[in-house]
């Protein structure tokens, strides 16, 4: 009972948080409303009372329900995976690319650099230098989730959004590569060996692996779509394959001395890439899926919210170094975004706000910090504390700067002030 209390507590506190908004003239992205609610009912808010089932006591009852976050990156995964369909691609595949891999990387070696600097400022013992080179690495990956809400949010469009959407989809690959090249050297920079199979043969497995898996269900799916002739069972057999899809994704096969795993967020994307290309169905499919998933949307972002830790305030040399982080990464990703863009011939617009749109931060990179406490429990204590300081941060003021550069590129339609054309509005973009 209580975890089903829970999590509509987190529902009801997100969705009236988006009315306390709008009721006090507070023009910020639903996305912003939902985590805010999540700090109000989170172990830092309503969490101090000690009751259950009005508030999340501590970050374990928040990660009870941890079932819920990963559906909804699934179908968000899986809803990003249509922005590859192969008509799209044609026009900005290569510009996509090349800009995914090139601000992926140039935001991980700035963040590299800056932090190995501080290393021989602050000293071993504050900033040692195996976890200078793995924030570096974090440092890459952008958050899919909160980009993709503020797209729907806005019915943003344009040619920003068309590259934006396939360029958070790549960082998750990009970063997977440039996270366990840089994990596989901190580690032997702690006295255990330079492991070939570590950094360079198991992540490309789980690249590879995760397209094949995502591509078969997707051709599969594909197929049976067309053994119904109602669409909404078609939308449930959807529904089941993502469901699938996740449970799949957490299979880990030996195989000799490597391990094949895949990817929950690659396998699900592939799933609906192939999906979007091979059935007829799908843009309806996808509208309806889109429409049944927005709750579970809401939830994802409130327990987000509810599990932001405001205890790394309590350490000033990780706030320092937080902000260093942060700073850094989003010049990366903006410089980055931007000298890319520009040699692919991007218009003004695109070059001018890309990056900024980037800066989200959350689930991708929670999981790389999660992997790196094998470097032990002093080492993994910054990490985490570190990379929890950035998500804070990004995931509260990132989906605002989103929304604010889609509308400074012109992709965001104004909202009639009138109420009549506000409705008006509303309902030509259903």
């Amino acid at each position: 009972m209580v975890t089903f209390m829970s999590i509509s507590i987190a529902l009801f506190a997100g969705l009236m948080f988006t009315r306390l908004f709008k009721m006090m003239k507070l023009n910020f992205p639903d996305v912003t409303a939902f985590l805010l609610a999540g700090l109000l009912i989170g172990p830092y808010g309503l969490g101090q009372l000690g009751i259950r089932g009005i508030g999340f006591v501590t970050m374990e009852d928040v990660q009870s329900v941890g079932i819920i976050n990963t559906t909804a990156l699934g179908f968000i995964a899986f809803a990003i995976g249509s922005e590859f369909r192969l008509s799209e691609l044609k026009h900005n595949g290569r510009a996509a690319t090349v800009i995914g891999i090139f601000q992926a990387v140039v935001a991980s070696a700035m963040v590299d650099v800056v932090l190995v600097a501080l290393h021989f400022v602050l000293g071993e013992e504050i900033l040692p230098l195996t976890v200078a080179i793995v924030l570096g690495a974090i440092a890459s990956a952008t958050a899919p989730a909160a980009t993709l809400m503020v797209v729907r949010q806005y019915k943003a469009h344009g040619p920003l959004t068309k590259l934006l959407l396939p360029i958070v989809a790549l960082d998750d690959a990009v970063g997977l590569v440039i996270f366990s090249v840089s994990f596989g050297v901190a580690r032997a920079m702690q006295g255990g060996n330079l492991d070939v199979i570590s950094i360079a043969v198991n992540p490309m497995l789980e690249i590879i692996g995760s397209l094949v898996l995502g591509g078969l269900l997707g051709a599969v799916l594909s197929l049976i779509e067309k053994l119904f002739f109602s669409n909404s069972n078609r939308l449930s057999m959807t529904i089941s394959f993502v469901f699938m899809t996740i449970a799949l994704s957490y299979l880990e096969i030996p195989i000799g001395p490597v391990t094949l795993s895949f990817s929950a967020l690659l396998v699900c994307m592939m799933l609906g890439t192939v999906f979007c290309n091979m059935s007829e169905y799908s843009e309806d499919i996808m509208g309806r899926a889109e429409r049944w998933t927005a709750p579970l949307n809401a939830a994802f972002f409130v327990l987000s919210g509810a599990a932001l830790e405001l205890s790394v305030f309590r350490n000033l040399s990780y706030v320092m170094i937080g902000i260093v982080y942060i700073l850094v990464r989003s010049l990366g990703k903006y410089f980055g975004a931007r000298l890319s863009s520009s040699v692919m011939g991007c218009d003004t617009n695109v070059r001018k706000y890309l990056g900024i749109t980037l800066l989200p931060q959350a689930g991708v990179a929670l999981g790389m910090c999660n992997q790196a406490q094998a470097l032990g429990a002093f080492d993994g204590t910054i990490i985490r504390n570190v990379t929890l300081f950035g998500v804070l941060i990004y995931e509260l003021v990132g989906p605002l700067m989103t929304r604010n550069a889609l509308q400074a590129a012109g992709e965001i339609a104004p909202v009639p002030e009138h109420k009549k054309d506000r409705k008006r509005f509303q309902k030509q973009g259903k």
